[in-house]
């Protein structure tokens, strides 16, 4: 892909078609509130927003930032756009958007790589649109014909999914994800054991924004040390 293409006619249709799918989307979220309070006059209190919002920032604010920075270099602006409206970002976008790159033999953070990102986010957002639509109507009677033990496997379906992304990129860079899982693994087990107890809903983000981090600050230092070997 040229990358005058990519920079001068790509990423400006991208950015102005991801700005009003955005707007749109957050007119669409908050319509049905407008809606009762415009039509049947059902307005709450300033008090109990205020509550509901400090409530809800305590827990999950930290994730406002942490998750655009996290997700940005697999899946890119474009799929940023996508991701964030489309939801299910960690459980279905990230991983077919890295699957993506995988196949067509693309590293992450390129432009190619921003590009297939895209494709692969798109089929998942058609796939997980239709297998939903099917799901909400049929759902119910199809789970209720399945077995216990297969209806309790499927809490096992996500960790599985990640611990395949993992041995799949790890053995690219084998030293750097050994390090970061013996750090995830004691991150987790600290957080667990409420040693971080003091910082407000740090079992929601602390994880997470640590091994993102953390994981940065030892590829820096892994670039600069490997730079100075060859230098």
């Amino acid at each position: 892909m040229s990358n005058n293409f990519y920079k001068d006619e790509y990423m400006p249709k991208i950015n102005r078609i991801g700005k009003m799918t955005g707007y749109v989307g957050v007119i669409l979220a908050f319509l049905p509130a407008v809606a009762l309070a415009v039509v049947y006059g059902l307005l709450p209190k300033p008090a109990a927003l205020l509550t509901a919002f400090v409530s809800g920032a305590s827990a999950f604010g930290v994730l406002w930032f942490v998750e655009p920075i996290s997700y940005f270099p697999v899946v890119g602006p474009a799929g940023t756009y996508m991701a964030f409206l489309s939801g299910n970002i960690s459980n279905m976008r990230i991983p077919c958007a890295s699957m993506a790159q995988v196949a067509a033999d693309v590293e992450p953070g390129t432009e190619k790589g921003s590009v297939i990102a895209t494709i692969g986010m798109a089929v998942s957002i058609i796939i997980n649109t239709s297998v939903l639509t099917v799901g909400a109507i049929l759902g119910t009677s199809v789970l209720e014909m399945l077995p216990a033990s297969v209806i309790s496997a499927l809490n096992y379906l996500l960790p599985a999914l990640f611990g395949a992304l993992i041995v799949q990129f790890g053995i690219k860079m084998k030293k750097h994800s050994l390090v970061m899982v013996l750090i995830a693994i004691a991150l987790y087990t600290a957080i667990g054991m409420g040693v971080f107890n003091w910082l407000p809903g740090a079992s929601n983000w602390l994880g997470t924004m640590g091994c993102v981090f953390l994981s940065i600050a030892i590829g820096l230092a892994t670039l600069k040390n490997t730079a100075k070997k060859e230098a």
